[in-house]
């Protein structure tokens, strides 16, 4: 069967295109289209489409109105399509905490040549849509996360690892990796985080532009401080850099010190920033003194850094399949022994922490 769509856009433009690039593709049917929140929701209870796509700014009722009330009454997999603004990234990153699975990019200028090279991502989007978890609105909460994460560690069967606690060595890095549903993990996980946390280096596949502003986001959620990486910034206790969109980041070693390189480069795993390049930098820099976390994500990225990290004497994490939006990425990593622990989401910080020793 294939995956059916409902339409949401005030552009009558761009419902067209929308509608002739998903038919282009057997495995994708369009079943409507609505000019705006208020049209669309006798359609969806009519139509029951797989997955909804939406835009942010609509007459009658805005997206994320329209969005919060949707995940709260009828939970199903929704697209965001969004501009490429300042205010479009936190538009669109609001829109992700309220329970959208994924977002793509409007063009700014020449409409309809721009969607029509944004085809491929778009379909490829609608279909791991379709397989993702739907889930409700979340709001930031502190409280109920550092109980949840202070839970005993979560090991899988075919661990290897010794028994007990993870033990941390001194100057240790966390490394974490996410894409797909990775935007709430990571708010989850760092917020309940102490101010007097490891260092922490992060991969979050996201777009130019929107790092920085979902770096900000995060800063004014946690109480450690967060920030969009700069080449050359160093890698201090409390701090998160943030690998900025369309480029890599890698750890480097100067003695006792640590900072990060953030340069361009080929994509690996069709990815730029890649959390492969990253958590292999890790395990050739910091080895042992690391520990590595690869949550929500579609495809594989991550997996075989994460398995390097771990051959290094790091320790390594893997969100486990039932608290992720798309289990690709971890799922990845258990499957060639990359995990030593597999934990669901709310634990994540409470392993980081036994690991530092720190409360949170």
């Amino acid at each position: 069967m294939p995956t059916r769509i409902l339409i949401i856009d005030d552009s009558a433009m761009m419902r067209g295109l929308l509608t002739q690039i998903f038919a282009a593709d057997s495995e994708l049917q369009v079943v409507g289209a609505a000019s705006d929140p208020v049209a669309a929701w006798q359609k969806i209870q009519q139509l029951r489409p797989d997955v909804i796509t939406l835009d942010v700014e609509m007459p009658r009722m805005d997206g994320l109105t329209f969005l919060a009330r949707l995940m709260r009454a009828d939970p199903r997999p929704v697209l965001m399509v969004s501009s490429l603004t300042e205010r479009g990234c936190a538009t669109t990153l609001r829109a992700l905490e309220l329970g959208a699975v994924d977002f793509v990019q409007k063009p700014k200028l020449d409409i309809a040549a721009g969607t029509v090279q944004l085809a491929d991502e778009l379909r490829a989007k609608v279909k791991l849509a379709a397989r993702a978890k739907p889930r409700p609105c979340t709001q930031p909460s502190q409280e109920p996360q550092a109980q949840a994460s202070a839970q005993p560690l979560h090991r899988p069967r075919q661990s290897v690892a010794p028994a007990g606690a993870l033990l941390r060595s001194t100057e240790g890095i966390v490394a974490i990796g996410a894409s797909t549903g990775g935007t709430e993990a990571l708010r989850e996980v760092l917020t309940a985080l102490p101010a007097d946390a490891p260092a922490i280096v992060v991969v979050q596949h996201m777009p130019e532009k929107f790092t920085k502003a979902f770096a900000a986001r995060l800063d004014s959620l946690c109480r450690v401080r967060v920030s969009e990486a700069k080449d050359g910034d160093r890698v201090l206790p409390g701090h998160v850099l943030i690998a900025p969109g369309s480029f890599h980041m890698r750890l480097l070693r100067s003695g006792a010190s640590y900072s990060v390189q953030v340069a361009t480069g080929p994509a690996v795993n069709h990815h730029r920033p890649s959390v492969d390049v990253l958590f292999e930098s890790c395990a050739r820099c910091v080895g042992g003194n690391a520990l590595g976390a690869l949550l929500t994500g579609m495809g594989d990225d991550g997996a075989r850094g994460l398995l390097e990290m771990r051959k290094a004497g790091a320790r390594t994490i893997a969100q486990d399949e039932a608290s992720c939006v798309v289990f690709g990425m971890p799922g990845a990593a258990v499957a060639i022994g990359a995990a030593e622990v597999i934990a669901p989401l709310g634990k994540v910080a409470g392993n980081i922490l036994a690991w530092a020793g720190l409360r949170a």
